[in-house]
């Protein structure tokens, strides 16, 4: 190929690099996969929370590998897959034992009054939510099935598509300008 050419690529390759990476990050800010925005969790342990986003390792675990004339974003989490597409996981007899955890984690924090009745300030009324929707969980039967909605992150779009497009027709352009002036400056 010829070295002019193997530079543009290179130049397009890095420029759409830095360019997805920043916008698949973004999707977490947005709450959105660009403008499909993501179902919102009915799950009440953490209300306002952004959705995907409790210790920030989903985020920022994608990561990118170029080839000669190719680019890939992956993430190597084992629950990025589900997140990302969507689907169902069924209940093990491991996860009752962690939701039970998760419950009785959940009402050892209820505020108490002094006569040992649960008072009914935010903070507790929250928990109290917090320890039903756990509860609701650890009832729950091994091998039943709990829905994943999807919420992309990381794909391909037409917003994908239109910012690839632009940034090949960038390098492109600016190839042409520079090789034009080159050849203006030679006479």
């Amino acid at each position: 190929m010829n070295e002019n050419i193997q530079k543009i690529i290179k130049n397009i390759l890095r420029d759409i690099q830095v360019e997805m990476k920043d916008e698949f990050d973004q999707n977490f800010e947005r709450q959105a996969f660009f403008s499909e925005a993501w179902q919102r969790r009915k799950s009440p342990t953490r209300p306002g929370g952004h959705i995907l986003v409790d210790t920030g390792q989903l985020r920022r675990s994608i990561k990118s590998r170029t080839t000669e004339n190719s680019i890939i974003f992956y993430t190597d989490l084992p629950y990025a897959e589900i997140h990302n597409d969507g689907g169902e996981i069924v209940v093990t007899t491991k996860m009752k034992k962690f939701f039970w955890h998760k419950y009785y984690e959940a009402t050892g924090s209820f505020g108490r009054k002094k006569d040992g009745s649960r008072r009914n300030d935010k903070r507790t009324i929250q928990l109290s939510d917090e320890a039903q929707f756990w509860k609701f969980l650890a009832l729950k039967k091994a091998g039943t099935t709990i829905k994943i909605p999807r919420r992309r992150f990381l794909g391909t779009s037409p917003e994908v598509e239109k910012a690839v497009r632009d940034i090949i027709e960038e390098n492109i352009t600016d190839y042409i300008e520079q090789a034009i002036d080159s050849q203006i400056n030679r006479k």
